[in-house]
């Protein structure tokens, strides 16, 4: 156990941070799995896709894995779907908008 005021605050903010990563860790294992299970019964995976997606880049941005990672393996879940038959971009695009006229000059 550390002495000094400074190490034992390291300690707990380590602590912290080290939990706060394993719950990342684990929500990211559970969408993949999700999302491989659905893969693998050849069931629409577009909203297990759009989880898993979600908690890659959500890792991504807290550092628990490298950005590059997360590129790589949101590939290989678009890969995937595409493979099973399903296109997830198609079903999350976006609506249309309207061009609004611009206004008159007096």
């Amino acid at each position: 156990m550390p002495i000094i005021k400074s190490a034992k605050k390291r300690v707990r903010v380590a602590h912290k941070a080290a939990v706060r990563n394993s719950k990342t860790k684990r929500s990211l294992k559970t969408a993949l799995k999700a999302f491989h299970k659905v893969v693998s019964g050849g069931k629409d995976s577009t909203a297990e896709h759009r989880k898993a997606q979600s908690a890659l880049d959500s890792a991504g941005k807290k550092h628990v894995m490298h950005k590059n990672k997360v590129a790589r393996k949101k590939r290989q879940l678009s890969k995937a779907a595409k493979v099973a038959g399903v296109n997830p971009h198609k079903a999350a695009a976006k609506k249309p908008t309207t061009k609004k006229a611009p206004a008159k000059k007096k």
